[in-house]
């Protein structure tokens, strides 16, 4: 017998707002994935970015896990550097100049695992109604916190690509993402639909 169950997130604690040093531990392609705009429907390739946090909330206390880790936060892209697209926004917020044309034509993403940066988080109310955890913007870190001296970082910066997946990382990863990975036409094209998937192949319109 198998039985599915809803997952027991009580235990989740969130990464609190504000101002908090991070840094860019890995970059996950998840391919292309259906967005929702205003009523609209499209496809779109995505990616997601994640950030370890460094610090101390309000109360001094340091920003960890229950296992005393540095907590985590994440982001979804659409991989596109159009100079209105949010991952090009971020970005250039982020090294604190805008990208080149020629940059704008082909950046290689790899340059950025293992950058520190400035995230700034905020709680935002979900349409489910549940409260949610975002970051809204990401800077430079200030010369001066450079100068003290950046912590080290704890997780090993790494990139996932469904062109040549690094699967010892893919099975890391939570059964949410996993799913997700696997719902897209780029996985499915390599490794086949899968039977857990409800994802509709036929309605990605190339």
């Amino acid at each position: 017998m198998i039985i599915a169950k809803s997952e027991n997130n009580s235990e989740f604690k969130p990464v609190p707002a504000g101002m908090h040093l991070a840094r860019c531990y890995r970059i996950i392609d998840l391919g292309t994935q259906k967005s929702t705009w205003q009523g609209a429907e499209s496809y779109k390739r995505k990616i997601m970015m994640q950030f370890e946090i460094h610090g101390e909330d309000e109360a001094g206390k340091p920003i960890v896990t229950g296992k005393g880790e540095p907590m985590s936060i994440s982001k979804n892209y659409t991989l596109s550097l159009h100079e209105n697209a949010r991952l090009s926004i971020d970005l250039e917020s982020w090294r604190g100049a805008a990208f080149t044309a020629d940059e704008r034509r082909g950046f290689d993403l790899e340059r950025i695992l293992g950058a520190w940066a400035m995230v700034s988080i905020a709680t935002a109310q979900g349409s489910d109604g549940k409260d949610y955890t975002n970051i809204v913007n990401i800077n430079s870190v200030p010369a001066a916190i450079k100068k003290a001296g950046l912590p080290d970082g704890f997780n090993d910066a790494k990139m996932f690509s469904i062109d040549k997946p690094d699967m010892a990382l893919f099975e890391s990863f939570g059964d949410k993402l996993k799913d997700k990975i696997k719902s897209s036409p780029e996985w499915q094209s390599k490794n086949g639909k899968s039977d857990s998937e409800d994802y509709q192949n036929d309605d990605i319109p190339f």
